[in-house]
């Protein structure tokens, strides 16, 4: 839809969530399988989106059954999870259905699980906090055996292919095998100080490499029951997997067929290839996009993933991130954003705005190729980075380090690499604004008071950090200074601070031009219109308001958000507003009318940012539920759906008319329910009644349960007037024996009899009082024809007037008579639904 349009209507395209909380990770091939708190999601590699997810609860409805750990099969078709109810739960990986579930007799939570590799055992074990391993054959739901020996919580479970055999490693960081048919010890394998965090099997299984947070790896002769080999490491090692030999690495290196080669990751945030038979590195990665653990024994590297179909290295780090690289050439294929704690910015990066930069509660900026989500981060600020703004390639960001930094994407790629660095802030930067015009300057706000004005170089060296000079500085608030914009002209600036107010500067000496006040609490966000001379203010009052920066009045004010307008945007070319606030709604404003043309609700906390591109088709939205949501316009699908609508309703009422005319009332009644047309509906029941009523119960049988429950609402407004009760109660009538007879149930009952019982029971005191009427007509009548033995008033013509009323009243008689057994009917059986009613 063009930008010079209105909008009316957005919807969620694309949700990226949280999907990485927690536990370890699982990689299927084209899947990874990943813990998020109480859920197990299966995001699909390339797309970066959670195809499915398998709930912690045996139901929906149960939700404080929270998973504990999980392990996937060889074949990622089955899931086994354990969870804080003591129970295993084996999924089907595609339906992700439960397939069986059982209880796991250990006494306290499981800690670890895992599956048997060999393809013709159907057994999985289970590790628990109370020191033991467990086999189950999952088939049965039967427990193998009851395996001892490790002390405290078990933290890995490994499983061997050709033989019944099984390690662990507990707390005291020691590795015992076992054979769980005979359930003998077979090893106890001593010599690592601290955890044990990786359990690796070479091909033939007669070799185990095990790695630990004491800085050494060990190569273990598993026939022998000895270490061979204990390498030590210098930093702690968190996760290893055996590489194939053939396999080949960056550097010319390629893996000779003798050798035991371990890729091992840990606190140095590089990944190393160990030949451990020789003790001896034989690759180390020169490009890591992993931190360094920021204290000795902290965490980078979480765990390290292979995939022998790609041949592919997965790398899961401690902020939750997954990237992937190719293992010949090391090159970073996909990054993987697991969790992105608070979104506080967002800015479109390249042409047509196909980068998406954002800032979240991390030093690191997530730049997002928004075609396929793949993702890189970019490194440099040293704390939180708070505010984000951009133009064509380049991209400005702001953090709590003081700092602003200058960034650069290269045409037609996805590199961005840092051209300048800006250090005239002494407190955390809040705000950063791009001109408009051209790519000149960009302005600063920060928490000491500062506006700062910062030139940007011509002709930027791209392989080198410049120090960005700050041409003008002014201090502008009394507070803490939130937002800061750039006017379309780039004559002017604006900014609005805690303190309150708005005030509007020049761009050339930030000389002040005019203060705006009126806002009851702080002021978070300011924007020049891209058309009109008017500035737009968001408050903590929960107000937005419109100013002339002519005369510097408040020219509207947009009232309707319940908290803080923590964030607005013109759009449609000025002629509407796009508002955040922090109760997690978005709202779309006509500023024509004052009015709030729709309200977005799918955030669950505060949305902090929007980010809008140029042709406004879609915009982004984020905030502190982590959700990064792709919102798009379908004002205009909307409008096309509305007019086939009316379209569908003129040819319907048509067809209808002619139904009517040819009497084919079964057909016309439906096509008047479905038409929501309860006086049309009342007019085809007369007919049907007029006809026979056994023919109005042939055609409410007819009718499919939507139909029928549309018919009954119709019926209870019906009901309402005593002219429309005969047709309202006849309906009524058909409709509860078909409910007394199970075939019909409609969703809230309680309350349709809540709305035809008072009526009802008008109804038939009405009717009673009008039988008494008639049966003492129909008496005297009676009495008054020739052959009665009757002394009473003898009018003349008594034997012509009696002949005429007569056969009427004993019509009217049998006919409200009729009428009353269906009000009894309908009376008692209401009354028999009420929830007090003691009825089965």
């Amino acid at each position: 839809m063009s930008k010079n349009q209105l909008k009316e209507s957005f919807e969620v395209e694309n949700a990226f969530e949280a999907f990485h909380t927690t536990g370890f990770v699982a990689w299927t091939g084209d899947e990874l399988v990943c813990q998020d708190n109480e859920r197990i999601n299966i995001v699909n590699v390339e797309s970066g989106k959670v195809d499915r997810s398998i709930r912690g609860g045996a139901t929906e409805v149960e939700t404080d059954d929270a998973t504990y750990t999980f392990a996937v099969n060889l074949d990622g078709n089955l899931i086994l999870s354990a969870h804080k109810s003591g129970l295993l739960k084996l999924w089907d990986g595609q339906s992700c259905s439960l397939v069986r579930m059982w209880r796991g007799v250990h006494q306290g939570p499981i800690s670890r699980v895992a599956f048997s590799p060999s393809k013709d055992t159907e057994i999985v074990a289970s590790g628990g906090c109370d020191a033991s391993v467990r086999i189950w054959d999952y088939t049965k739901k039967i427990c193998l055996a009851n395996l001892r020996g490790c002390q405290g919580v078990i933290g890995l479970l490994t499983f061997a292919t050709a033989e019944p055999l099984i390690y662990a490693v507990g707390d005291d960081n020691r590795i015992f095998g076992w054979n769980y048919k005979s359930r003998e010890v077979i090893c106890t394998l001593e010599a690592h100080y601290s955890r044990v965090t990786s359990l690796s099997l070479t091909p033939e299984e007669d070799f185990l490499v095990s790695t630990s947070r004491d800085k050494v790896l060990i190569l273990w002769n598993l026939k022998e029951k000895k270490s061979v080999k204990v390498i030590p490491a210098y930093e702690a090692l968190e996760s290893s997997f055996i590489l194939p030999n053939g396999i080949s690495l960056p550097g010319g290196i390629t893996l000779p067929p003798e050798g035991i080669y371990v890729a091992v990751g840990g606190e140095s945030g590089q990944i190393k290839v160990w030949e451990v038979t020789k003790a001896k590195i034989i690759f180390t990665q020169t490009n890591s996009l992993v931190s360094k653990a920021e204290e000795e024994g902290g965490l980078a590297i979480t765990q390290l993933l292979w995939c022998p179909k790609s041949q592919r290295i997965g790398i899961v780090t401690a902020d939750h991130n997954i990237l992937i690289h190719n293992i010949g050439t090391f090159h970073c294929a996909k990054q993987l954003i697991g969790f992105s704690d608070e979104i506080l910015d967002m800015a479109f990066v390249g042409k047509k705005d196909r980068y998406l930069a954002v800032a979240t509660n991390s030093p690191d900026i997530k730049f997002y190729d928004t075609t396929t989500m793949n993702c890189q981060v970019l490194k440099g600020h040293t704390d939180i980075v708070m505010s984000l703004a951009a133009r064509g390639k380049l991209l400005v960001s702001a953090s709590k380090d003081s700092t602003v930094r200058l960034w650069s994407l290269k045409p037609d790629s996805f590199d961005v690499t840092c051209i300048g660095v800006g250090r005239k802030h002494t407190a955390s930067i809040s705000s950063v604004a791009m001109s408009r015009l051209s790519t000149s300057f960009f302005a600063s706000v920060s928490q000491d008071l500062c506006l700062k004005v910062w030139t940007i170089p011509k002709d930027p060296k791209v392989d080198e950090e410049a120090s960005l000079a700050c041409t003008a500085t002014q201090i502008v608030h009394e507070k803490d200074v939130n937002s800061v914009t750039v006017s379309p002209n780039d004559k002017l600036l604006a900014t609005g601070s805690q303190d309150k107010t708005a005030k509007i500067w020049n761009t050339s000496n930030l000389s002040l031009v005019g203060v705006l006040k009126g806002h009851k609490r702080p002021v978070w966000c300011v924007r020049f219109s891209p058309v009109d001379q008017v500035l737009l203010t968001s408050s903590a009052d929960g107000t937005i308001r419109i100013w002339a920066i002519t005369s510097f009045t408040c020219l509207k004010t947009f009232e309707g958000h319940e908290g803080s307008v923590l964030r607005a945007e013109f759009i449609s070319r000025g002629m509407q507003i796009l508002s955040a606030d922090a109760d997690g709604f978005i709202k779309l404003w006509s500023i024509k009318t004052n009015e709030c043309v729709t309200t977005l609700d799918h955030h669950e906390g505060r949305v902090w940012t929007m980010a809008l591109p140029t042709n406004e088709r879609h915009f982004f939205s984020g905030g502190s539920d982590s959700k990064l949501l792709q919102w798009r316009d379908v004002t205009e699908e909307k409008r096309t759906e509305e007019r086939k609508k009316v379209q569908e309703v003129v040819l319907q009422e048509q067809e209808l008319n002619n139904l009517l005319h040819q009497g084919k009332f079964q057909k016309a009644l439906q096509i008047a329910i479905r038409l929501e047309k309860p006086q049309m509906t009342l007019k085809i029941v007369k007919k049907i009644v007029e006809g026979q009523v056994e023919g109005l119960e042939e055609t409410i049988d007819g009718l499919n349960d939507m139909d029928k429950e549309t018919l009954l609402n119709h019926a209870a407004k019906w009901n309402t007037n005593s002219k429309n009760s005969r047709p309202a109660q006849l309906v009524v009538n058909i409709l509860l024996k078909n409910m007394l007879a199970g075939s019909f149930q409609p969703s809230g009952a309680a309350r349709i009899v809540e709305t035809l019982l008072p009526y009802t029971d008008r109804h038939l005191r009405r009717v009673t009082e009008f039988m008494k009427d008639l049966d003492f007509v129909e008496y005297t009548l009676k009495s008054m024809q020739p052959h009665a033995d009757t002394r009473s008033f003898q009018p003349s013509g008594a034997a012509r007037i009696v002949e005429t009323l007569l056969p009427y009243t004993d019509r009217h008689l049998r006919r409200v008579t009729e009428f009353m057994k269906d009000l009894n009917f309908v009376e008692y059986t209401l009354k028999s639904m009420q929830p007090h009613a003691d009825t089965s």
